[in-house]
């Protein structure tokens, strides 16, 4: 039984990802963000945050004088020192502004990433509801590979005309539509099958403004979205990043 508490976890999180917990305790936080969606998602943030912050944080290698002072434990000579604080401040217009612009980034990206986005709701329901739709076994309401029966078929259940498209030709074969529901909101999802990975597409009308693709990764399925004449796309699978990106784009163009 793992009676670890959201609260304990968010305050290991950061030991879990440094690799800095024994065993036991490293075991109890993985069993928990294997059953949380909330922690899950808050120590993915905290793990894109590290690995944008080393990516983007620029290193200095300290003076070799400075190193062999630290690592044998006496202090530097007063002539190393001087010439260290003399090097310091001849570099310092050269070191501050690169060191306060990573500072500054380090902030943003805390900032980007601990807080989330507008698109953020929309996304992490798309996400639970392509796994509900998995798992219910309740991919499709209407099965058909011919769109002229899909899209037919959500006449006057839906306050809008989704388009449907089949890519089959592009190894994207059309399975079905269903109605679904994100944020409150009554939304049309298509499946589509290439190779052995399922994707769902949702698509619902939205009153903001078109907004070029994106794609991440939220609890390990991708994401692609977009919106564009005043529809919002969704799209939802466990396929390879740079595939689901390249059915986004075919979409883009057919609609």
């Amino acid at each position: 039984m793992n009676d670890l508490d959201c609260k304990t976890c968010h305050e290991l999180i950061h030991g879990y990802l440094d690799h800095e917990l024994d065993a036991v305790t490293s075991a109890r936080v993985a069993a928990h963000l294997a059953g949380c969606v909330e922690c899950a998602r808050l120590h993915e943030q905290v793990r894109q945050l590290i690995d944008d912050v080393k990516i983007r944080a620029p290193y200095y290698r300290a003076p070799e004088a400075l190193s062999r002072s630290l690592l044998s434990g006496t202090p530097a000579r007063p002539s190393v020192r001087a010439g260290f604080m003399q090097g310091l401040r001849a570099a310092s217009g050269r070191w501050w502004a690169p060191a306060f612009s990573a500072v500054a980034l380090s902030l943003a990206v805390m900032l980007y990433v601990v807080t989330p986005s507008a698109e953020q709701p929309w996304l992490d329901e798309a996400v639970s509801n392509h796994v509900r739709s998995l798992m219910a076994e309740h991919l499709n309401d209407v099965v058909s590979s011919d769109r002229h029966t899909v899209k037919p078929w959500f006449t006057g259940k839906l306050d809008f005309a989704p388009p449907v498209f089949d890519y089959a030709a592009q190894g994207y074969p059309l399975l079905g539509g269903r109605l679904d529901y994100l944020q409150h909101q009554t939304a049309a999802a298509l499946a589509y099958r290439h190779a052995k990975h399922t994707i769902n597409l949702f698509i619902l009308p939205t009153a903001e403004a078109d907004r070029a693709r994106e794609s991440l990764s939220l609890r390990g399925y991708n994401v692609v979205s977009w919106r564009r004449d005043h529809l919002r796309f969704i799209l939802v699978s466990d396929l390879e990043k740079g595939e689901l990106e390249a059915f986004g784009q075919l979409i883009e163009k057919g609609a």
